[in-house]
């Protein structure tokens, strides 16, 4: 049965709704910025440019690096953007555009997202990598799924003991990365760890401006949250999102972190781009060995 035009959504020169793009434009290894001038921050390293266009914030550009065929996006921010990113490109590979019918035969994508982060263990310095063994979903778009087989039930019934989570909000779900490609990035220079994925960047991530919060201790029980050595690292707002998708669609998804403050001890980089630029290095150098 083909699905209903109202739900896979084509443009008039027949490329997915949000990201403009048709299969041939990306390749099968795909990077994901947040920010959409960071694009060329990565590609301004690729040895030839073979596409490129951009709708709102979804910039993509495809080249080669190395002789490796690699395609970076703009993902904007949050888990809602990470919902039409990853569905459109499931469905640019998996779903056949003309008939709108699920192949039989499935792709599956290796999804590598660099972005910035600030630190919430004191031991982890500014200035260094870290890559999302987890990611612990904290804002339930996820839910919208049948994700009961993805999580991991003992972590998470540990964190919403340790944090008395609400009732009101949505139950954290654990998500995984994966193991092929953590191991293509894990070495010495890199550290590991959850990252917790909020749906906001003020109350949702324990900022108070104006707004009170619905628990003041969060942040503090998040810091504090260890279950056999498994524990916290990092906060920000798509990694859960894009392992869960990922793991429920059939593709490989890693998350690299830029460490450029750390809110356990105060401290903010001195040169952030340099970090980054660095961390860009790096994971083209792993993507190419």
């Amino acid at each position: 049965m083909s699905i209903k035009s109202s739900e896979l959504i084509l443009n008039t020169d027949g490329s997915v709704y949000h990201l403009n793009l048709k299969p041939t434009h990306i390749a099968k290894d795909i990077i994901f910025v947040g920010d959409q001038d960071r694009v060329t921050k990565i590609t301004k390293h690729f040895d030839s440019i073979e596409f490129t266009t951009q709708k709102r914030e979804f910039k993509t550009t495809t080249g080669l690096y190395k002789n490796k065929r690699l395609s970076v996006i703009s993902t904007g921010i949050g888990p809602d953007n990470i919902d039409i990113v990853l569905n459109e490109l499931d469905a640019l590979v998996n779903i056949d555009l003309e008939t709108k019918k699920p192949k039989k035969k499935l792709t599956s994508l290796n999804i590598i997202r660099i972005g910035t982060s600030g630190a919430l263990q004191n031991d982890i310095p500014i200035d260094s990598f870290l890559m999302s063994s987890y990611g612990l979903d904290l804002n339930g778009m996820l839910h919208s799924y049948h994700v009961e087989n993805i999580g991991n039930p003992n972590i998470e019934n540990a964190f919403v003991k340790h944090t008395n989570w609400s009732t009101k909000k949505a139950t954290p779900l654990l998500i995984s990365c994966s193991k092929t490609l953590a191991d293509t990035f894990v070495s010495s220079n890199i550290y590991t760890g959850i990252t917790a994925t909020a749906g906001g960047f003020y109350g949702p991530q324990g900022r108070i401006l104006r707004l009170a919060l619905q628990d003041n201790n969060l942040n503090s029980k998040i810091d504090t949250f260890n279950f056999e050595h498994h524990r916290i690292t990092n906060l920000e707002m798509e990694t859960a999102a894009i392992y869960g998708l990922s793991k429920l669609l059939g593709h490989k998804a890693c998350s690299l972190n830029a460490i450029i403050a750390n809110r356990a001890n105060g401290t903010f980089s001195k040169n952030p781009n340099k970090v980054i630029e660095s961390l860009i290095a790096y994971t083209l150098e792993k993507l190419t060995i």
